[in-house]
């Protein structure tokens, strides 16, 4: 088995890993090290993080019960498969996908199944519903926007898959960690607005992105109460530190502020796009953070080095199933935009 590989080398520009360009309001860290002095250091945190529920539940206008958080979005994925999948049980997914869906289920002894995505990337909800009900996954992934393409899924993929799954027990897993930069156009849903306490769905999302707290791992999941009491069961307890909990609840409180964040790189994304336009490369209409390209009539790979080599470092997607040639860009600064936009000229005008 393979791990999870994405390289940490030192460059001068880093839009590799999609996160935030810039970090969370001036005033957290003075926040934080008032709110540190209340911590009784010596004493466990709170096992079910009640206030951090309660105040992301707030958020979403849920009920607590609806919220389960742990240390980033991937450890909300394991301690879902951990409990809804596991050996003798399929975890279906729509490749290309988010990598770590299937590592996490191969990891707890799950068997993956998969199928294709359109040739614009999208999910066809009639396809997904007849993949759905031949291979009838435990547990089948959506991710939207799709990492690493960007897309947005409509709302009848997202029904037709909740419908297939209601048909023999199973359950919808809905990855939106960058659906804060998605704008949800005509015909796309967050898959929060179609939860009930009778839905097979859990939908996950994280701090890590728009809320601009990828060194502090946070992420939660919204789903039916039923779900979340079967995985405060399976997870370890005092999973979640108290100093999480404290800045997760900071965050909370201002959340315009995340919203504020995603619309800036949205805006600069669609910028970014348009830059990327002139020069001789295909890409993908995105709703997250960051941009799939293929460069015409070069090696994806060599891109990639060549632009490490001028201290740009991006994702090289080119040897992923169904994503030959291509490479992902996170957003960045503008001033790293542009950074980026000139190394990728040089290369693609082949300069030395």
């Amino acid at each position: 088995m393979q791990g999870y590989h994405s390289p940490q080398v030192q460059a001068r520009v880093r839009l590799n890993t999609n996160e935030s360009p810039e970090g969370p309001p001036e005033g957290l860290g003075a926040a934080l090290a008032e709110r540190l002095g209340r911590i009784d250091w010596n004493r466990y945190p709170s096992r079910s993080a009640a206030d951090l529920r309660a105040g992301i539940a707030a958020l979403h206008g849920a009920a607590p019960e609806n919220v389960f958080a742990a240390n980033g979005s991937n450890e909300v994925i394991q301690t879902l498969l951990l409990t809804y999948a596991g050996a003798g049980r399929r975890v279906g997914l729509f490749t290309p996908t988010y990598a770590l869906h299937s590592h996490i289920a191969r990891v707890v002894g799950a068997e993956v199944v998969a199928a294709p995505r359109e040739g614009d990337f999208r999910v066809n909800p009639d396809a997904a519903a007849r993949f759905a009900a031949a291979e009838r996954p435990d547990v089948l992934f959506l991710c939207s926007p799709n990492n690493p393409t960007g897309t947005v899924e409509a709302a009848e993929t997202v029904q037709a898959c909740l419908e297939a799954v209601a048909g023999y027990g199973g359950l919808v897993v809905c990855d939106e960690a960058y659906i804060q930069f998605s704008g949800l156009g005509p015909g796309s849903v967050s898959a929060v607005d179609l939860l009930g306490e009778d839905a097979p769905l859990a939908v996950c999302r994280t701090f890590s992105k728009a809320w601009a707290l990828a060194a502090v791992r946070l992420g939660y999941v919204l789903a039916p109460a039923r779900i979340t009491e079967e995985l405060h069961k399976v997870v370890l307890p005092y999973h979640l530190d108290a100093v999480t909990q404290e800045i997760g609840l900071l965050c909370l409180a201002d959340a315009a502020a995340a919203d504020r964040r995603a619309a800036d790189i949205a805006a600069e994304r669609e910028r970014l796009a348009e830059r990327l336009a002139v020069l001789p490369v295909d890409q993908w209409p995105s709703g997250a953070n960051f941009i799939l390209f293929r460069p015409t009539g070069r090696d994806g790979a060599a891109v990639w080095r060549e632009l490490l080599d001028r201290s740009v470092l991006v994702r090289d997607c080119s040897s992923w199933e169904g994503l030959a040639g291509c490479l992902r860009v996170t957003v960045g600064t503008p001033k790293e935009n542009s950074l980026f936009i000139e190394a990728l000229t040089d290369v693609l005008r082949g300069a030395v």
